[in-house]
């Protein structure tokens, strides 16, 4: 996915999304997330006199809050995610039913824990009646044994350490990536089924089917509900990470659809990786991550027009962009390379977005430093599409004949093939270079091959202005 929308017709994220590919362009967004406010529920304050739509309301901003936490700590002591999960919901129910006549509570997250701890005492106690063994929490526990205790100091453990779990638990390397992806929006963004597919525009019963697999997949295997140590840390993390980023991608440059940009996927994306990073604060990479989210979020809003169509990075009104996201980034890149990751994956790639950050204007974008650091990611994570982004660079820092000449090497590259972005940056240099004709084939070969309909809508513009002799837009 090509890092720079001065030349192509997509504002790529530079990092790998899509089956270990780099993303596209790093223009994104990102910010505090949409699925309620970052401060008390909706509906009035904690505690207040919320009733009917004002308490749903309120118990949906609460889940969104409080579910990953509560779903966390619950899976600790039953050891099962999809029990967890199930524990958990039987309170969301619970507050459904009451909350709308009685007020919601001063505390609801507190409420909500108590009222799931209650219903798992129930569950295990019947259960125990039932099969005197509880298999299904992977211990084996006395008849007469007192489960509240026993639940109440787990669940009222360290919430930070439950999280951690559910983060690596959620990201297994024994889930497929579909499966990751789908099980950690559901778990720990707190996102329906029915949201996650519509996110990424695949039927509801089909996002259903992968969560259910995926837990029925963590329990066959036995998987533990723990923090991995030593080597198989940063083996776990990577996978983590690139789940995160995944999610973020996808919202950044939707892979297909009407809609240019999926914003709910970054703002979920990059919620979950400022959790992370204060979950694991001394593991480079995990800041090096929210760096580039962080910094891509800031164009996000100068990133579409009036009617939604996409702005090139080297059109966007500058004024527009967060430099609060901006500041956060680049706070986050500064810690990632305190830490010794500053030639980790994301922190190189943030390197790269803050290089852009930095420029008041587009003349100041310092590209010859970005084709560097593209030579440097290429060292670290050989790959043509790292390639085809350095090739931008290249053209920007010292000519269209120069970054074409890169990207004709890439032209029988068996990854690349079917991918609309090389034609894309071969029409654009081939254009700048006044070869209209081939440029405007290139063009029209990117827009058939893309899924996106407003990039194809952006490609087949720029092959009509190449069609009237004149410099694609």
């Amino acid at each position: 996915m090509v890092y720079s929308d001065a030349v192509t017709a997509s504002d790529t994220a530079s990092g790998g999304a899509r089956s270990g590919e780099l993303p596209r362009e790093l223009d994104a967004r990102g910010g505090v997330a949409a699925d309620g406010p970052a401060g008390g529920p909706a509906g009035g304050p904690a505690g207040g006199p919320a009733r009917g739509l004002d308490a749903h309301r309120a118990i949906d901003a609460v889940w969104r809050i409080e579910s990953a936490r509560l779903i966390a700590g619950l899976a600790r002591i039953v050891r099962d995610v999809g029990l967890a999960e199930e524990l958990a919901q039987d309170a969301l129910v619970v507050a459904l039913e009451r909350w709308p006549s009685s007020g919601v509570p001063a505390n609801p997250g507190a409420w909500l824990m108590a009222t799931a701890k209650n219903r798992a005492i129930d569950r295990l106690r019947k259960a125990k009646l039932v099969e005197r063994k509880h298999e299904e929490i992977g211990h084996q526990l006395p008849v007469n044994l007192d489960l509240g205790p026993a639940l109440e100091a787990a669940i009222d453990g360290d919430p930070g350490d439950d999280l951690l779990r559910l983060v690596f638990i959620s990201c297994h390397p024994v889930l497929p990536p579909e499966g990751r992806v789908a099980l950690t929006l559901r778990l720990l963004g707190g996102l329906t089924t029915a949201e996650i597919a519509r996110a990424f525009l695949v039927p509801e019963p089909t996002i259903a089917q992968r969560i259910v697999r995926a837990k029925r997949t963590l329990a066959e295997a036995g998987v533990p509900f723990e923090v991995p140590h030593g080597a198989e840390l940063a083996e776990r993390l990577s996978s983590v990470l690139e789940v995160i980023y995944l999610v973020f991608n996808e919202g950044y440059s939707a892979t297909s659809g009407d809609d240019w940009m999926r914003p709910t996927l970054c703002e979920d994306a990059l919620r979950l990786g400022r959790i992370l990073a204060g979950l694991v604060p001394n593991e480079p990479e995990v800041h090096g991550l929210v760096a580039l989210m962080e910094i891509q979020a800031s164009r996000m809003r100068a990133r579409v027009g009036p009617s939604g169509e996409p702005v090139l990075l080297l059109d966007q009104n500058r004024a527009r962009w967060d430099h609060v996201l901006i500041r956060r980034g680049l706070l986050a890149l500064e810690r990632a390379e305190a830490l010794g990751g500053a030639q980790g994956r994301y922190a190189l790639q943030a390197a790269i977005a803050a290089c852009h950050a930095r420029a008041r204007t587009p003349e100041d974008t310092d590209w010859a430093r970005i084709a560097a650091l593209y030579a440097a990611l290429a060292q670290l994570t050989p790959s043509p599409v790292v390639e085809l982004n350095r090739a931008v660079a290249i053209a920007m820092a010292f000519g269209p004949a120069a970054g074409l000449e890169l990207v004709d090497t890439l032209t029988a590259e068996p990854a690349l093939e079917g991918y609309h972005l090389l034609p894309s940056v071969r029409g654009d240099l081939l254009a700048r270079l006044g070869r209209f004709d081939e440029a405007r084939i290139e063009l029209e070969r990117a827009a058939a091959l893309t899924h996106n309909a407003r990039e194809r809508e952006l490609l087949l513009v720029r092959a009509a202005a190449c069609s009237t002799g004149a410099r694609s837009p």
